[in-house]
């Protein structure tokens, strides 16, 4: 089946996955929709359980066959996934879209070398001799910094560094130049100067290859330095959607506002306290009647009693910032710039 929207590279159309289970269904993500053209970078956020991962690992197939229940669509370079058999998904992965995995030491195989893990990936779309694509490993450990890669290509997983291996794990991913790369939480559980250096080599890589990519995590410093767009997700479904400038500048969800909020700042003294969203995220499978985020939300008592008798709309406020909310928008802006805004440059 042949998508009707060619302007787009990526495209999710009202994607559902849930899980069945002895407790009840947890509705992973619920309704998820959003666009990705080529060279642009799109960042998800949200606290832990929000969806982010379960949506990547959904975009390649990787939940097709199991007891995930799907539905919705997933637009690949024109070629629709969900309904697509596995086996030319599986075709799709590593040489059309890549994904970067959260903890590189537990996505790698322990008993193989770097260097064989990388050589199978390339020798599985490319019609090559193992000398060649044991050269290519080489040549990609060393674009992506790994020092002495003629040598340490014969290293194991466990003989890497933290972030020797997260550059080995980008290597992976990139070794058939794939056109759409999924990092999830790339730079957790490293130091700032390998994160600094892990996220200026994803850029340059992305520039180089003009490749789609979607960055997920809920630090919102790594989105800002790298995602044209930002999507904000809660309890599996999108709250906001904006370019950066409108997510940290004129943000209109009072969730974004607590992320924001809770967000360690350089212009900020280092006494200062953070501003912490209250309350516990929700569970997937009993998620709050009406809108999800009403329990923790400060200023659910101003939408008439919409915010516990109704799920709000994704609805747009102009420039193609979306935001899934009960109050007024001109209620959001003026609480934005009179109350949050100017509690969060004083703390």
């Amino acid at each position: 089946m042949k998508s009707d929207s060619p302007e787009a590279f990526l495209e999710l159309r009202d994607l559902r996955i849930h899980f069945p289970t002895d407790d009840g269904l947890v509705r992973s993500v619920d309704g998820l929709s959003f666009k990705l053209e080529r060279g642009k970078t799109l960042g998800i956020v949200g606290e832990s359980g929000s969806g982010k991962s379960v949506t990547s690992l959904g975009i390649l197939g990787l939940h097709k066959g199991g007891r995930a229940r799907i539905s919705g669509e997933i637009w690949l370079d024109g070629e629709e996934l969900v309904s697509a058999p596995l086996d030319q998904v599986r075709k799709l992965r590593g040489k059309k879209m890549a994904m970067i995995f959260q903890d590189p030491l537990s996505s790698m195989h322990p008993f193989y070398t770097i260097g064989a893990q990388i050589i199978e990936a390339y020798q599985i779309h490319h019609d090559v001799s193992k000398a060649v694509a044991r050269k290519h490993a080489i040549d990609m450990l060393g674009r992506v910094g790994i020092p002495q890669p003629d040598r340490r290509v014969d290293s194991y997983p466990h003989e890497f560094s933290g972030g020797m291996r997260q550059r080995a794990m980008i290597a992976m991913a990139l070794s058939c130049d794939p056109e759409l790369l999924i990092a999830d939480e790339p730079t957790t559980a490293l130091d700032v100067t390998v994160q600094a250096q892990i996220l200026d080599l994803m850029l340059d890589l992305q520039r180089e290859f003009n490749s789609a990519l979607i960055v997920i995590t809920h630090d919102l410093g790594v989105v800002a330095e790298l995602s044209d767009d930002i999507l904000v997700m809660y309890g599996g479904r999108c709250v906001e959607y904006g370019t950066a400038e409108d997510i940290f500048y004129r943000p209109e969800h009072p969730y974004t506002w607590g992320l924001l909020g809770s967000m360690p700042r350089l212009d900020r003294e280092p006494t200062d306290r953070l501003l912490p969203i209250k309350g516990s995220p929700p569970s997937l499978i009993n998620l709050p009647s009406g809108c999800a985020f009403n329990p923790r939300c400060s200023y659910a008592d101003r939408t008439g009693g919409k915010a516990t008798a109704e799920v709000p709309e994704l609805a747009e406020t102009g420039g193609g910032h979306l935001v899934r909310c009960h109050l007024p928008r001109e209620e959001r802006r003026s609480i934005w710039e009179n109350e949050i805004k100017p509690t969060m440059e004083s703390t």
